[in-house]
């Protein structure tokens, strides 16, 4: 069979596995956004459900306000020992409580996780390893070397001296550790080069844990660098074993378009065979990633695709959110209140541009080719209120169309934000309380329009895709499309109630049906 890349589009990035059986579990990092660590099921490898959150509670940790896209949650690892599922992680922040490498644990992946333990070890991209005697170890990054230590997980402890493991072949950030056991040899597949065009793939080996470890005659063993393919920036992989014996690595990667390339819906989730029979293990094809790889590993598994994956409809009428949902920080909840059929935001003080808790919701934008539509009922009645769709990269990055209450005149703007440089670059008076708003997306611009009394959509401006782009503006996130409402300087009066939210992505040079 033949599958494409990526096998999770849009922002889902440090992809870490396990397998239970015939299950497979993956995590991603979710950096501000909540909930966090997205964790997705498949059978197949190919086609997956997320199924919720390791981090479901505000109680849990919180999560660092001020800068966006490069604090939060950073590199997950999921292993499952004993009947226990771990997932080990670093909360990047101000160094304040709460900050730093913890792990939480679980029976039941798709409920419930744990309080995390957090524990006093420097350094990022944590991994568990466990050994055939039973003993369980902690791995981190450190500077430069990837370094060891034992852990009582019962205690939720380091123990022992900290064992300096290898320090990569010379690239910058040598990070992202995992360990694995095969054959007698202890396996060492960490990331170097960084995360953008030069990120790859390296291993180690060695009969010993503690080491020395000899590096791969071959590495790096995956990479994309300095090639014009389809995805780029590949790396942070981890590996797995299917119950027949065939080795899998999933991975990072984008999708960049245009010259210089840029991308802008964040780094994706790749699947990439290999092949084992070796000492040393051989990734994708002679080393890359392709958009699409042909495989009789895969013949006969069983399907479960996510149905919001391609499209995808919510009128929220449900009792809780859809999954797909995330809000920016640790959510005020009382900035929310569920109606009857639509989700009532009341804006705060703040604005789109603060870099703090506001009232937003937002999906990832998973194509590059994609419409969005929302009906928004919002009386606006004070001056500066707020409420609107926005297509968002961060706090200084995004395009939107709302309703706003302008010198005491209820008005339909559209607002361009790029960097410090604002500007309304359309304004016109508003009748009524309620309006239908529209997204488009390609590889070139944002187009907002709204349906106007007659049934047809009129153009209200549109933003070029390039200054919402990781190359521009980002960091390690990708781009959302979001619900909001803010009071720019005083609360909102009005709650903006938002339905019939509707999703529609395509390949390019498909057309939407």
């Amino acid at each position: 069979m033949k599958y494409q890349n990526p096998i999770i589009t849009g922002f889902y990035p440090d992809p870490s596995i396990c397998r239970v059986g015939e299950d497979y579990y993956l995590v991603n990092s979710t950096f501000e956004f909540f909930p966090g660590v997205v964790i997705s099921h498949s059978r197949d490898l190919v086609h997956w459900k997320q199924i919720g959150h390791c981090i479901s509670r505000n109680a849990q940790l919180k999560l660092h306000e001020g800068t966006m896209n490069n604090t939060g949650i950073f590199a997950p690892t999921i292993r499952f020992h004993d009947g226990i599922f771990y997932m080990v992680v670093t909360n990047v922040s101000d160094h304040s409580e709460g900050s730093g490498n913890f792990y939480v644990w679980t029976k039941d992946p798709a409920g419930e996780w744990s309080d995390p333990v957090f524990l006093n070890t420097p350094g990022i991209d944590p991994s568990f390893f466990f050994d055939d005697d039973g003993k369980a170890y902690y791995m981190g990054t450190g500077n430069p070397e990837i370094y060891l230590r034992e852990i009582d997980l019962e205690k939720g402890e380091l123990t022992g001296e900290t064992i300096k493991l290898w320090a990569g072949t010379g690239g910058a950030y040598p990070e992202g550790p995992h360990l694995y056991k095969k054959n007698g040899w202890y396996y060492l597949l960490i990331s170097e080069g960084g995360t953008e065009r030069c990120h790859m793939l390296t291993m180690a080996r060695s009969r010993e844990l503690e080491g020395p470890y000899e590096p791969c005659p071959d590495n790096p063993v995956m990479t994309n660098r300095s090639l014009r393919l389809p995805i780029e920036s590949v790396g942070h992989a981890d590996l797995v074993e299917d119950a027949n014996g065939n080795w899998w690595a999933v991975c990072l990667g984008t999708r960049p378009f245009g010259y210089p390339p840029r991308h802008n819906l964040g780094r994706e989730t790749m699947l990439v065979p290999v092949d084992w029979s070796g000492e040393w293990p051989v990734f994708g094809d002679h080393g890359k990633v392709l958009e699409e790889f042909e495989t009789d590993k895969l013949l006969g598994a069983a399907k479960e695709t996510d149905a919001s994956e391609n499209s995808y409809f919510d009128d929220f009428s449900s009792e809780r959110l859809d999954l797909g949902w995330n809000y920016i920080y640790n959510p005020d909840w009382n900035l929310y209140e569920k109606k009857a059929k639509g989700i009532c935001l009341y804006g705060n003080e703040r604005s789109l541009k603060d870099p703090e808790v506001i009232a937003w919701i937002g999906r990832r934008q998973k194509h590059h080719l994609s419409e969005t539509k929302v009906t928004l009922e919002f009386p606006c009645c004070q001056e500066g209120e707020e409420a609107g769709l926005t297509i968002f990269m961060n706090n200084r990055h995004h395009y939107e169309a709302a309703l706003v209450c302008r010198e005491g005149r209820r008005k339909l703007v559209f607002k361009r934000q790029i960097g410090s440089l604002e500007k309304v670059e359309y304004e016109q008076d508003c009748v009524g309380e309620k309006i239908t708003l529209k997204l488009e997306s390609d590889l070139d611009f944002y187009r907002f329009s709204y349906l106007n009394n007659d049934g047809l959509w009129d153009k209200i401006g549109e933003g070029e895709v390039q200054y919402l782009t990781t190359e521009v503006g980002g960091h390690f996130t990708g781009n959302y499309i979001g619900l909001y409402s803010c009071g720019n300087g005083q609360k909102c009066r009005s709650g903006a109630v938002f339905t019939d939210f509707s999703y529609k992505g395509r390949k390019t040079g498909e057309f939407l049906k």
